[in-house]
């Protein structure tokens, strides 16, 4: 296939790159958080992947190329973190695809316009890479008009900052596995009703929650597709995860690379026969998940590429974060600075890559989880026996 970027595509590059210049110098510049998301509402930049068939919503609507575009030029100006992007990437197709029209209007404007935060009320302990062991229920409340949902979430990024919660949940009493399954639509301000809890990684962050959910209530019409069709709407919105922001997160780690890359350069590391030829194989890899994303996302790709490009990308990741070490030696034990009361737990760009690096062939599905996956439905081998 052609992965060349036509005029249009350019001439959107255009506007992006202007666009990104403008809204990006001020001083000081713009941070992670709600007002840059309403600033990217206000020019239209959010929900250029969502399908126009059913109208649009507040935002404008961009080519493939287009989308790939815009992904690129956000990280090559290194724009600010989406707190979005749940509801941009996830939320807003699956709406699209399997909410009713009320649900559409009611809640893709507000995403669109940067307003409203999502996080994704999905994994469970217990109910990880096996998300058909959830065990969160909701019942019937208020005369069949609402939902009482009880159980606990976790890994839930987000959930401290977020407005709503779409919520896998168990609405079918003494269903097991896939069947019985519901996708609520739950807001967040319940107290009493839900709690937050960070957990705290190893690289001293706290991104990811725990949410436990007491009585917290979802109205009746905020079900999306149905109820008991959770898991095929569940099943759908996992397969928006890895789009275009899949080319984001690339560049991403094109430019960790680099940084490993100037590191041994300067510490005469890549002068060892071994680093120089890890260093090659990186950016080698790296290139071919890039044109593995380009032909996914054109529609020119096998069954399970999802998957295989979570292997590739989790096991490349990781091994960055180890080399980068490599290419350090003794000094990656020490921070960057020395020990204080207020700030006991220091790290640098490369030391916190090592970190959380370690989680990426778990999270999202583990890598064994995929290879189950690819083994069953794509190449026809025997099922797993499972409880």
């Amino acid at each position: 296939m052609d992965f060349a970027f036509g005029p249009e595509d350019e001439a959107f590059r255009h506007e992006a790159r202007a666009w990104l210049a403008e809204h990006l110098a001020g001083d000081p510049p713009p941070v992670p958080g709600r007002a840059w998301e309403r600033e990217l509402g206000t020019g239209g930049w959010i929900g250029l992947g969502w399908s126009d068939a059913r109208g649009t919503y507040g935002n404008r609507t961009a080519t493939l190329g287009g989308q790939v575009v815009w992904a690129e030029e956000y990280a090559r100006a290194h724009a600010p973190a989406r707190l979005g992007h749940l509801g941009e990437n996830l939320l807003g197709p699956t709406l699209l695809a399997h909410g009713d029209a009320a649900q559409r209007t009611r809640f893709l404007p507000a995403i669109a316009r940067g307003e409203e935060l999502w996080c994704q009320g999905y994994s469970e302990p217990g109910a990880g890479s096996d998300l058909a062991a959830v065990r969160t229920v909701a019942v019937r409340a208020d005369g069949g008009g609402a939902y009482r949902i009880s159980g606990q979430k976790t890994w839930t990024s987000h959930a401290h900052e977020a407005d709503w919660c779409f919520v896998l949940a168990r609405t079918t009493p003494g269903s097991r596995r896939h069947h019985g399954l519901s996708l609520l639509l739950v807001p967040m301000d319940q107290p009493g009703r839900i709690e937050v809890r960070p957990i705290r990684q190893l690289s001293g962050d706290a991104d990811f929650n725990e949410v436990f959910f007491d009585g917290a209530e979802a109205r009746a019409e905020h079900v999306v597709g149905g109820e008991g069709n959770g898991w095929r709407v569940a099943l759908g919105l996992l397969a928006r995860e890895r789009g275009v922001s899949t080319l984001t997160q690339q560049i991403g780690f094109a430019a960790e690379l680099a940084r490993v890359i100037r590191l041994a350069v300067r510490t005469g590391a890549a002068e060892e026969p071994a680093v120089r030829d890890r260093l090659v194989r990186q950016w080698a890899e790296l290139q071919t998940m890039r044109w593995h994303a380009l032909r996914t996302l054109a529609g020119d790709d096998a069954p399970g590429a999802p998957n295989v490009a979570k292997l590739l990308w989790a096991g490349w990741h990781r091994r960055l974060g180890e080399l980068a070490m490599q290419v350090r030696g003794a000094p990656a034990v020490l921070g960057p600075d020395d020990w204080h009361p207020d700030r006991p737990y220091r790290l640098d760009a490369l030391q916190r890559l090592f970190l959380f690096s370690r989680a990426d062939t778990i999270y999202g599905g583990s890598d064994e989880i995929q290879r189950g996956i690819i083994a069953e439905r794509v190449l026809g081998l025997p099922k797993e026996a499972r409880p």
